[in-house]
């Protein structure tokens, strides 16, 4: 795994420059990801709060998990993921949920889209909104998102998966003690599965007939160089 270091070997600091927050946004999450692909947010745009982890190191952790064991093989298997909403600092959350922007509050989304603020047991987790645009191409029913959902839950190790109407876009969490819930703001409108129900354990791949089967991604090699995104 990559080091949650920046390029000089230092621990990386909450930046309290513009060059600073370069050094930070350089640093590599895994083979495809660098942490300033998840630093954009129309909120923090819009109103002009900086978007910036309080807590670099926990925040690249957790980022690190997110994406070696969920988003690589995401985009190995569909190819390119378009990326919603990653990261969210305390403050921008915070603010978007006092003014109903669509975010829970700093507690509940603590270990969540919050990557750098561990949860109410102490736990580390991180998540991110994307679309699959391998998806919207090949199905095109209200309802197709299960498939998508049953496939990540047979081969892939997430915490919780959230849907929406648009684009299907969809939360997508890493947790250190996953839950595995599955739940959608489209029809079929709610909890898809979790532990206890009868969907929840089983062979799912009737829905996802046709998928490309589960694809390795590349190893990343500690060799390279990491390199600024443009």
């Amino acid at each position: 795994m990559i080091p949650a270091v920046d390029v000089g070997g230092k621990v990386m600091r909450k930046p309290n420059s513009m060059k600073g927050l370069e050094d930070l946004g350089r640093v590599r999450l895994s083979q495809n990801f660098f942490l300033r692909d998840f630093l954009h947010s129309e909120i923090a745009d819009f109103y002009r709060i900086p978007n910036i982890p309080e807590d670099p190191d926990l925040a690249i952790e957790a980022g690190k998990r997110l994406c070696e064991e969920l988003l690589e093989p995401l985009e190995a298997t569909f190819g390119r993921l378009h990326i919603r909403s990653g990261y969210r600092s305390p403050a921008v959350n915070r603010f978007g949920n006092e003014n109903k922007l669509n975010c829970s509050t700093n507690a509940a989304t603590s270990a969540h889209h919050i990557w750098d603020m561990r949860d109410f047991d102490g736990c580390m987790g991180a998540a991110v909104c994307i679309a699959v645009p391998w998806m919207i191409d090949h199905y095109h029913e209200e309802s197709d998102w299960q498939r998508l959902a049953w496939w990540i839950h047979d081969h892939l190790p997430y915490a919780s998966l959230c849907f929406f109407p648009k684009l299907w876009a969809f939360n997508i969490q890493w947790h250190e003690r996953p839950k595995r819930v599955i739940q959608g703001y489209i029809s079929p409108r709610g909890i898809l599965t979790k532990p206890g129900m009868a969907n929840w354990e089983g062979d799912h791949s009737k829905w996802y007939a046709g998928f490309p089967s589960l694809t390795a991604p590349r190893v990343f090699s500690r060799a390279a160089k990491d390199t600024v995104p443009p």
